[in-house]
């Protein structure tokens, strides 16, 4: 996973805006050969970078998310290789969720990452992987002027690579298990006169998901343009995705007491470890519909019956251009302006007699006068009105359209690394609830948007909001001596969002609502400080430290969990603006750096880093489902309040231990211990919900991650650990999933040509993903106090091999 001699690297020189070049060039070595991880000097917090070359050595097509979970602190699942499958992605560093985490490309902001984004658009979606140059980590508290309204736990920020100095051409073949097969390549221009360069680039990926009759497929293009003379530099970049993802149907667990007893009776035996779906055997589908055994399973808690089919369509068009100005030897101004276009449908095509969905059916239409929602009459009736399977298809479909700009004045005067900037992005997304009917004798597929070729038969809601985001920050690093540097500064941020309702749920219909807000909501921060040092105490050893403040702005969609405007009246939208806080948290770390050359044998270089962090989250925000599981079909509007605070301590220590040229070891060791202040209270009766004390669910204290590295040129081996700890998988800490180790390996060589040829450069090589073929639970949706939550599986070992080539 890491660079041919698995290395971490101390970029002691760098200075603090290093991070943001993106000079790698895909097949490419890093500048000393073997850079895995650079951890950044000259900065006051603890940042690493993965450059692009090596994430490409993971798995070719990989996504930059999943490429980092070798670092220290991070924890990244997914049920598919190459972490794509934004379904069913947990990320976890530090103990804050990937929703707490703040993303970039280029400096472009991606939004929170929640499923079904109204704010932005996932990593692997802004830009082809093998187009990455680097990936930047920030565990603790991003820069200051990272464009974000999420960021309380960190930053991930991902560069796309320049286009190359001289032409080129770059072509990779990937197939493997599955049926899996992605098409990449590439052609550099070359410098076309006036010191300006492009790339132009495109991807096909192709693969049948592991477990069921699903294709995950998709094309990417990506464009960049750089031009460079005395004044500046200009920067355009423009990138285009359209993916089809299966989604996977989680398995929900669930304990309730025996009857008669209060012992808890533990189902996760029989419980099933994948739920495909059935698509594309229409007649089986219906069958199993009418069968006892989907009776059975549709009673049972959990309901782990399976769909028809599941899927999510993505269509992003994402661009920019960027201007760095010399406006003097010592000051420079960046100006970057910024458009993303998406549209977004999430499906699920299942029974109509799914637990609530007869009731929810019935506000549309009527039954009979006295008949049950439920009657044999009833869903006959229904049956036909959906179609005449048995079967609906719920969709929600989406609309993002933003644009932003972001400015950052740098000025060095004297001992003095001045900068002052701004952000400000316009937002426009919609969310739209529907469901339309399958045709028995003409049966819909996953792939299709059903708004392409259909008329929906009841529009459930309709959400239109309007989002403003303005940030500004401004800081000084004061280089006291040559080896010491203080840095202070502080960002303000606000955020004005207002939601318009031009479909409004019939009251009853959506669980727990009457209606959805109409509205505005302001929210306003000053003032966030940020305070830290550098001590350069040998050429070899470096000391940092920081303390940050940060918040997390309200999320704004009629269709995210911890949205305001999701919640199921105005009267509790009133409440919450009156009464409800953002999270914030006060993040801070200290740590050492080193590298040492050494001459002890066989042992040639040691390297490493470890540090400290503590963490004050205040304000936590926790949606209460109003499902007694969270995989109920029907769905409903959540109760949505501060229950507490969070303490969190923990440490990373990473090291490599190098052995000349051939072989190296490099271990990450990760502990943290994330832990709820408080209780809380929910329901009408003021029932008090004991999580002070408990642990955060889905954050592992303990992670461990090996990687090991033998390089005999031509060819270059590497094996992978990743282990990962107990995770407690509800809020009261009643139910839990135990650790596990998961390996991978890769065997490449890079081979000879004539130098007459006009192949300039060939690898081959090989991935083995989930070695071992590990059975376990990877990531956990938690969404309940105590007795239930659900997972996904873990993807079956599977191999695939890759030609490149560079002409």
């Amino acid at each position: 996973m890491l660079a041919s001699t698995a290395t971490i690297v101390q970029a002691a020189d760098v200075p603090a805006t290093a991070a943001d070049a993106s000079s790698a060039v895909p097949g490419d070595e890093a500048a000393n050969g073997e850079a895995a991880i650079v951890v950044t000097g000259r900065v006051t917090r603890s940042v690493a970078t993965l450059e692009g070359p090596e994430i490409q050595k993971i798995l070719p097509g990989i996504s930059p998310l999943k490429a980092i979970q070798t670092l220290p602190g991070v924890t990244f699942l997914t049920a598919d290789p190459w972490g794509n499958n934004e379904q069913n992605i947990s990320l976890f560093i530090h103990g804050f969720n990937q929703q707490q985490l703040g993303y970039t490309l280029d400096g472009v902001p991606l939004g929170d990452q929640q499923y079904g984004n109204y704010n932005g658009l996932s990593p692997q979606r802004a830009v082809i992987s093998e187009n990455v140059g680097r990936v930047t980590l920030a565990t603790g508290a991003g820069n200051l002027g990272t464009p974000s309204t999420s960021n309380l736990g960190g930053t991930i920020d991902t560069f796309s690579s320049d286009p190359a100095a001289d032409f080129g051409i770059r072509a990779a073949t990937t197939i493997g298990s599955h049926n899996a097969f992605r098409a990449y390549g590439r052609i550099d221009s070359g410098d076309i006169g006036g010191n300006t360069r492009l790339y132009v680039s495109g991807v096909r990926q192709y693969a049948k998901a592991w477990d069921f009759n699903g294709k995950q497929k998709g094309w990417q293009a990506n464009a960049k343009l750089v031009h460079t003379d005395d004044s500046g530099t200009f920067t355009g970049y423009f990138a285009f995705s359209d993916k089809q993802e299966p989604n996977e149907d989680a398995t929900s667990i669930v304990v309730r007491p025996a009857t008669g007893t209060t012992a808890a009776v533990d189902n996760r035996g029989v419980a099933p470890y994948i739920r495909p779906f059935l698509y594309p055997d229409f007649r089986g589908a219906v069958a199993y519909f009418q069968s006892p055994e989907y009776a059975a399973v549709n009673a049972a808690p959990g309901a782990n019956y399976r769909n028809y089919y599941s899927a999510a369509l993505r269509r992003d068009y994402l661009g920019y251009a960027k201007y760095d100005l010399n406006v003097a030897d010592d000051v420079t101004w960046s100006n970057q302006g910024y458009y993303h276009h998406n549209s977004g449908v999430g499906i699920v095509a299942g029974p109509i007699t799914a637990a609530g969905l007869p009731l929810l059916f019935s506000f549309y239409y009527p039954g009979a006068a006295g008949s049950s929602p439920t009657s044999a009459t009833n869903l006959a009736r229904l049956s036909t009105i959906f179609g005449g399977a048995g079967i609906a298809t719920r969709t929600t479909e989406y609309r993002i359209e933003r644009y932003g700009a972001i400015s950052t004045l740098r000025a060095e005067i004297g001992d003095h690394d001045l900068e002052i900037g701004g952000w400000y992005e316009h937002q426009r997304s919609s969310a739209y609830r529907r469901w339309y009917g399958l045709d028995v004798n003409n049966p819909s597929d996953p792939y299709s948007r059903p708004e392409d070729y259909a008329t929906p038969l009841i529009t459930q809601y309709g959400s239109q909001i309007r989002v403003k985001e303005y940030q500004y920050h401004l800081q000084d690093a004061w280089h006291i001596t040559p080896q010491l540097t203080v840095q202070a500064g502080f960002k303000g941020t606000i955020q004005d969002a207002r939601q318009a309702v031009p479909v409004q749920p019939i009251p009853g219909s959506f669980t727990g609502s009457r209606e959805l807000p109409v509205g505005r909501i302001k929210t306003e921060r000053w003032f966030l400080p940020q305070v830290g040092g550098i001590w350069d105490v040998t050429g070899s050893e470096q000391l940092f430290f920081n303390a940050q403040k940060n918040i997390r702005q309200f999320q704004t969609s009629a269709a995210a969990g911890l949205s305001p405007f999701a919640l199921g009246s105005q009267t509790l939208f009133e409440f919450f603006k009156d009464n409800t806080k953002p999270e914030t948290s006060w993040t801070y770390e200290a740590g050492l750096r080193t590298r040492h050359q050494v001459d002890l044998g066989p042992l040639t270089a040691i390297e490493g880093q470890i540090s400290y962090y503590h963490v004050d989250f205040s304000n936590r925000l926790l949606a209460i489902s109003p499902n007694t599981t969270i995989t109920a079909i029907a769905s409903g509007a959540t109760i949505l309040q501060n229950v507490g605070s969070v303490k969190t301590d923990g440490i990373d220590a990473a090291a490599t231990l190098r052995f000349g040229p051939t072989f190296s070891l490099y271990n990450a060791l990760s502990y943290n211990r994330s832990v709820y202040q408080d209780d809380y209270v929910t329901g009408t009766a003021l029932t008090v919900v004991p999580t002070s004390g408990k642990k955060v669910p889905g954050s592992p204290e303990w992670l461990n991650k090996t990687v090991a590295t033998l390089n005999v040129a031509p060819v270059e081996l590497q094996l992978i650990g990743d282990y990962l700890g107990k995770r407690y998988a509800t809020f009261t800490n009643d139910l839990s999933v135990g650790g596990y180790y998961t390996m991978s390996a890769r065997i490449a060589a890079d081979i000879p040509l004539s130098t007459g040829l006009f192949v300039r450069k060939m690898t081959v090589a090989l991935n083995v993903t989930n070695l071992t073929n590990k059975r376990a639970e990877s990531t956990l949706s938690i969404g309940a106090a105590s007795g239930t939550y659900n997972f996904f599986p873990l993807a079956d070992r599977q191999v695939f091999g890759t030609v490149s080539v560079a002409f």
